[in-house]
């Protein structure tokens, strides 16, 4: 048995990168001590809630962090995720704790650690200046000063992982991104995902749904007005909008709620239970994924869990979930839409097997990382 640290940058966000941090803890704390550092307002105990785990183990969070952790929170609604700042006020106060631990685990990106570790990349969050692969959702890896000033301070400026690191991606797409930034390319472990029982087709109902945390960098309205056009060609959709919402983005959550509330044909579901998600996926026959440039697409692996039609944008890791198949990918909620009307006048089915990305799978490959990095020591 072992000391590890995981450490994730917050767990207020509570998207995919939280499941995964989630199913690691709950992986890990079979053979070994493990603590998780993070700063943080949200407690594992959410996160089980809501992704299905039991990852009970002890949580330490940076001195202050009561009053860090709404300010971050604030600065998320006005201007998109602070995941670099958080990771660098988190990692210089772990410098001071990380010597008592055999092996750090990073399920929030890369670090420049003092101690042997895996890290679990969901996609680089230092260095964004470096050109990265381009894709046709024009994502190049661009940044501005703020990245340079936290690149900096991440201690990671010369794009050097440390050596006695051991890389991991949640996608292909990741991974060549994290290559372009530092030379060396992740093996891709997909996040986990176990199959969700679900009705028989013909009991289904023709409705859409779309899961995720209510945020802009989701896209939740352009699933809104994907299916308001498949309804405008005469297509009886409805939509079940279901995700958590947090005061990061009170304000377009704000906008999502008087698009709900002007349409019969919308719900939305904050806060639901793992069960009642389940049975939503379970009881619906499409699943829709309006965020560009998915890293990997959590969400979106659910509806292929589920038996259901899964329809992504086409840009990032999300391509490779549904195979790359040009009718599940769409570019705009217009061409959603055809999608949608497609499927429905075809009786498209799905196509892809439920266990794909189970989670048996990924925690194995966890084990296997950590065990395999604490025999290089």
């Amino acid at each position: 048995m072992a000391r590890v640290a995981v450490v994730h940058n917050t767990l207020d966000l509570r998207g995919g990168a939280d499941a995964v941090c989630a199913h690691v803890c709950e992986a890990l704390d079979r053979d070994h001590e493990v603590v998780l550092f993070t700063v943080s307002e949200t407690g594992l105990g959410t996160l089980d809630d809501l992704f299905g785990t039991d990852a009970d183990v002890p949580v330490r969070t940076p001195p202050g962090t009561a009053v860090a952790a709404p300010l971050f929170a604030r600065a998320d609604d006005a201007f998109g995720p602070q995941l670099a700042p958080r990771s660098v006020v988190l990692a210089r106060w772990l410098r001071r704790h990380l010597a008592a631990f055999d092996c750090a685990v990073s399920t929030a990106n890369e670090f420049a650690f003092g101690v042997p570790s895996v890290q679990y990349v969901h996609f680089p969050q230092f260095n964004g200046h470096v050109p990265g692969p381009e894709g046709p959702d024009g994502t190049s890896g661009d940044a501005g000063v703020a990245d340079r000033l936290w690149t900096r301070l991440s201690g990671l400026a010369d794009r050097r992982l440390p050596a006695d690191a051991t890389l991991l991606a949640n996608s292909g797409y990741t991974a060549d991104h994290v290559a372009a930034r530092y030379g060396r390319r992740p093996a891709v472990v997909h996040p986990p995902v176990d199959p969700i029982s679900g009705e028989p087709w013909a009991e289904r109902e023709r409705g859409v749904v779309t899961v995720g945390r209510i945020a802009p960098d989701n896209r939740t309205l352009d699933a809104v007005r994907a299916v308001d056009r498949a309804r405008e060609r005469g297509v009886d959709l409805h939509l079940h909008l279901v995700g958590s919402t947090s005061d990061a983005y009170r304000s377009y959550v704000r906008r999502v709620e008087r698009a709900v509330a002007e349409r019969d044909h919308v719900r939305l579901h904050r806060g639901v239970s793992r069960d009642r998600l389940e049975a939503l996926l379970g009881s619906h026959r499409y699943g829709l994924n309006p965020k560009h440039g998915e890293h990997f697409g959590m969400a979106l692996a659910e509806y292929v869990a589920a038996g259901m039609v899964a329809f992504a944008h086409d840009s990032g890791g999300q391509r490779e979930v549904v195979d790359g198949a040009p009718d599940r990918l769409f570019t705009d909620p217009a061409s959603a839409a055809d999608r949608l009307v497609a499927a429905v006048e075809t009786d498209a089915r799905p196509r892809l097997p439920p266990d794909r990305f189970g989670s048996e799978r990924f925690h194995d490959r966890i084990r296997a990382a950590v065990a395999a990095r604490l025999e290089r020591r």
